[in-house]
């Protein structure tokens, strides 16, 4: 397991959970499945997984609160598992500190491809043992938007002058608006270059990760431009 990455897989359906551990398994994947919500979070805080993957709706602990306790401990990503594209849960889920969610019935190698999407933008191995980092966006140095600085050498936040706490996934974005201040991305755009989607995603995604985001660094620092995208107020 040592070589490989480890995946935490919570779902309360036996089929499910049996068919798409094995098929990780084949992709090669190391693979802890459990079937409810409490049992997934003591074998999260006893393993440190890579990556864990949620089901919405678990007994015990549902799978929005599981991945808000994960979050409140760990910056590990999350991808949530949702019976329904449109569900309120999907939201919720992202709210949470979800990176991405996939929706169910799913098929086997999407979802290994956007395992192994999220996981680059970690910096984590693709499943097979080798690593595939992703560079981040940026010329490098500490840039300075009014008191929001982001030093994207060493990869921190400081809002005037405290630390601020982001995950991977929120510090890519971030890197993405900070290396075009002024300039409209489009949520294509964004899920292309954060997300690693090279097809087009719900956009959901990022405006959930952008009102986290500005929760953080300022509610007027990242600016909506209706129609086309999002800003960053140089």
């Amino acid at each position: 397991m040592a070589d490989q990455t480890h995946v935490l897989f919570v779902e309360d359906d036996d089929v499910i959970r049996e068919a798409t551990q094995l098929a990780l398994e084949r992709d090669g994947f190391a693979v802890t499945a459990m079937p409810d919500g409490l049992s997934g979070l003591e074998s999260f805080r006893a393993d440190r997984p890579d990556i864990a993957l949620l089901d919405v709706m678990l007994p015990g602990l549902d799978g929005v609160s599981l991945c808000r306790r994960i979050r409140d401990e760990s910056t590990v990503p999350v991808i949530m598992l949702s019976a329904r594209a449109d569900s309120i849960d999907v939201v919720l889920g992202l709210e949470a500190g979800a990176d991405d969610y996939v929706t169910k019935p799913f098929d086997g190698a999407v979802l290994v491809a956007r395992i192994r999407a999220v996981l680059r933008r970690f910096g984590h191995a693709g499943g097979d043992g080798r690593a595939e980092p992703r560079g981040a966006a940026g010329t490098g140095g500490v840039l300075a938007f009014g008191d929001l600085e982001v030093d994207t050498d060493g990869m921190e936040v400081r809002r005037a002058g405290r630390p601020v706490a982001l995950t991977p996934t929120e510090m890519r974005l971030l890197l993405e608006f900070s290396s075009a201040p002024g300039t409209v991305l489009s949520r294509d755009k964004l899920l292309e270059r954060v997300w690693d989607y090279g097809w087009g995603g719900d956009t959901r995604v990022v405006d959930v990760h952008v009102q986290r985001l500005r929760t953080k660094i300022g509610q007027d620092r990242i600016e909506t431009v209706r129609g086309f995208g999002y800003k960053l107020k140089a």
